[in-house]
């Protein structure tokens, strides 16, 4: 039972993937939206000044935080464009996996993204290339991001005005995600140790296990509006 759940999540997360390996119009918009940003605010402040080392984090966050919504907008309103949706709905597969499913597909392109967008970030304000601490915020507040966004984004997929919809419903949200991984940022490039970042990694960490499982509680009813 439980392999045969685990393989229909795989096969939604493999059909988002191969979509998206065909066509690449979401990976290409949100990574070149990315570099876009990163270059703008390397024009804007001097690396190296106390200026710069209050903002980066901020920069690094805003540009993954937007970037994740202009992901997150094309995963149901892709299959919807391609008539893909009714069969997702219909399909005899527990609405937990094609939730699990579509975060993680989610979570991945997102993931690669930031794993290229951390490195241009690195150079253009002269930090060092290997910021391990670095990666695991970004890896831990991502799975938040891709929680709770892809609940909302199943949720206006219908609507007209999604794009403008889904940052208004998802922004108040993940707040907490947003301003914990700043703060931790922050002391992650400031040199800190695991131990200072702890108690910001706590939270993110809490509220991806509680919304993940909030989310995959009302999949059902939100697939049924």
């Amino acid at each position: 039972m439980k392999s045969s759940f685990w393989v229909k999540v795989s096969a939604i997360l493999w059909k988002d993937v191969l979509t998206e390996f065909r066509t690449r119009d979401t990976f290409t918009s949100v990574l070149v939206f990315s570099i876009l940003v990163i270059v703008i605010f390397n024009f804007t402040f001097v690396p190296g000044s106390q200026m710069f080392e209050t903002v980066a984090p901020g920069v690094l966050w805003v540009t993954f935080t937007f970037a994740g919504v202009l992901s997150l907008n094309r995963s149901f309103a892709r299959d919807k464009e391609k008539g893909c949706l009714d069969g997702l709905v219909l399909c005899p597969a527990d609405r937990v996996a094609l939730y699990l499913g579509k975060m993680l597909s989610c979570l991945a392109f997102m993931l690669v993204v930031e794993a290229i967008v951390l490195p241009v970030f690195a150079v253009l304000f002269d930090l060092p290339l290997y910021l391990p601490k670095l990666a695991v915020i970004a890896v831990v507040a991502t799975i938040g991001f891709a929680a709770v966004g892809t609940v909302f984004s199943a949720l206006v997929v219908h609507t007209r005005a999604r794009e403008l919809l889904l940052p208004l419903l998802f922004f108040p949200i993940i707040i907490p995600v947003i301003i914990a991984a700043v703060k931790a940022s922050e002391l992650a490039l400031s040199a800190a140790s695991w131990s200072e970042m702890t108690s910001w990694l706590t939270i993110i960490a809490a509220f991806d296990v509680i919304f993940t499982v909030a989310a995959a509680l009302v999949f059902d009813y939100v697939l049924e509006e």
